[in-house]
């Protein structure tokens, strides 16, 4: 495991949350373009963490999937899927394309915001507990 690789994925994942949140606060906020940031943002965690176990992780922006690999290695994981972390994953497609338009309300887009936060202080809370020093 390369501990600066973990790292990369962890700026990456706060860099979407920080275009997200900072979205969030202009007046008419793209809330399509925050959700897909939210989506990127756990989906990022989940790799990184996937990543300091040594784990391959698959080419896909599915979070189930890659909630279910990382319950492989914590079972802990599973209470992601209680949070329903996985509806941000229609985020990274249907919302990217002009085919199926539309667009999140801003108390979704708000929830969204939400569960990165938690999937976030989730998945680093596990690698704080295994020695990782995100911030190394």
């Amino acid at each position: 495991m390369n501990e600066e690789t973990v790292r990369n994925w962890i700026r990456k994942a706060e860099n979407d949350l920080k275009i997200g949140k900072d979205e969030m606060s202009v007046e008419d906020p793209v809330t399509d373009m925050v959700c897909f940031h939210m989506q990127q943002c756990v989906e990022k965690y989940l790799k990184a963490f996937l990543i300091f176990h040594g784990k391959e992780y698959p080419k896909t922006h599915r979070i189930a999937v890659l909630v279910g690999l990382c319950s492989q290695i914590d079972p802990e994981f599973q209470t992601l899927m209680d949070w329903e972390v996985d509806r941000l994953s229609r985020y990274a497609t249907t919302l990217r394309y002009g085919e199926e338009f539309y667009t999140p309300s801003l108390e979704e887009t708000r929830e969204a915001i939400e569960l990165a936060e938690k999937t976030k202080a989730f998945v680093l809370t596990r690698l704080e507990e295994k020695g990782f020093a995100p911030n190394g």
